[in-house]
């Protein structure tokens, strides 16, 4: 098949979420799977970039951004003309996030050419996770139009499909109903199978030798980095450290009365020094509200540290396949749980072997990319 994977954002601009990684993964897993593959993003966090180039397979084509990603929204120069010269050699395209400019331009175009539409909204499609009023806003204005070209929607859990079913009537009724599906993101595993750098991470931010908590996301109100790091300082345990990974994105000035020896933020970690951040770390915490399907959880999962996270992350399998520990976003229970795994290296250690063994039964990308070309299929009618 030949598809075209429509995003605001592609790596390498790792900085803009985990929606990056996920399409990113996606669009190689089906490479490898013998399609065709085109991004058209714009060239977000990636400025330096190519406009056309191949990464891994993957053709990725790159408007220019007007306005450097303004209130969550790019403002892609050119994607009209790039979308035509792209579509008549396209079988469907695949559209990610929902709210988007992008969705705007070129929805309508592949419509007119008769090309299916599938939408990923990467949990993003809930009020509950900031700028509620601009979504609402939007829904009115522009959200009805582009819902009903979408031909398939791809959720990334159950919880999501509902939520996308509950929403999409109330943008008025297609011709032929919109499909609903449950497709996972994926983890490349070969990447997190053998984790180098502890030592050197450890040096570097002076987290010590004892227990290190990571956190890895981008510092944003929903991600619950201040409540963690609430939770973290309202206990005393010898040696013990929270490491705060990620870009900040409005919640740095809010953490900094709670910096201290035992409290480090980073910054934006990419590549190797990434990953040495989960190598140097005994456990991943992330006590968010309204995600999708945490790509910074399946990367720690799949690395063998146990989580802790919130019911938000939409993962309640960690409980039961013991890779993990879920509990209310709120400081007390956070504390209470986060005494539990810092404590205990047999615990952590349980819970690691049943953290990565939990990943490759159920998000690697190949697996992911074989749903998705099932969907595909259904869509465009090819056996």
């Amino acid at each position: 098949m030949r598809l075209l994977h429509l995003t605001p954002y592609y790596a390498p601009a790792y900085e803009y979420g985990g929606v990056v990684r996920a399409v990113e993964g996606m669009a190689q897993a089906l490479v490898r799977r013998g399609h065709s593959v085109t991004v058209l993003t714009t060239n977000t966090g990636a400025e330096s970039a190519p406009s056309d180039e191949t990464l891994n397979g993957v053709r990725v084509v790159r408007a220019p951004n007007i306005i450097r990603r303004r209130a969550n929204l790019s403002t892609p120069q050119d994607i009209k003309r790039l979308a035509l010269d792209l579509l008549p050699d396209i079988d469907l395209v695949h559209c990610h996030e929902f709210r988007t400019v992008e969705n705007l331009i070129v929805t309508p175009l592949a419509a007119q050419q008769g090309v299916k539409l599938v939408l990923s909204p990467h949990g993003t499609l809930t009020y509950d996770t900031g700028r509620s009023k601009a979504k609402a806003l939007w829904d009115k204005l522009l959200s009805p139009a582009v819902a009903q070209r979408f031909d398939h929607t791809i959720a990334l859990t159950q919880a999501e499909a509902d939520e996308a079913q509950a929403l999409w009537p109330t943008f008025g009724r297609r011709r032929i109903p919109t499909g609903f599906s449950v497709v996972p993101n994926g983890v490349n595993m070969t990447e997190f199978a053998n984790l180098d750098g502890r030592k050197a991470f450890r040096v570097r931010y002076g987290s010590g030798d004892g227990v290190v908590c990571l956190f890895m996301g981008r510092l944003h109100p929903r991600k619950g980095v201040d409540v963690l790091a609430q939770a973290f300082r309202s206990l005393a345990i010898a040696d013990a450290k929270l490491v705060i990974v990620g870009p900040d994105e409005g919640m740095l000035a809010a953490l900094m009365p709670l910096l201290d020896e035992r409290v480090i933020v980073t910054g934006y970690l990419g590549g190797a020094e990434r990953l040495a951040a989960f190598a140097a770390a005994d456990l991943l915490a992330l006590p968010a509200v309204g995600e999708g399907l945490p790509m910074a959880v399946l990367e720690a999962l799949a690395g063998g540290l146990p989580v802790l996270i919130s019911p938000g992350c939409n993962l309640p399998e960690v409980a039961t396949s013991g890779a993990g520990l879920i509990v209310e976003p709120q400081i007390e229970p956070l504390a209470a749980a986060l005494r539990t795994l810092l404590t205990s290296a047999n615990l952590r250690s349980e819970m690691g072997t049943a953290a990565r063994q939990f990943a490759n039964e159920r998000f690697s990308w190949d697996a992911a990319a074989a749903q998705l070309e099932s969907v595909y299929r259904s869509l465009i009618g090819r056996p």
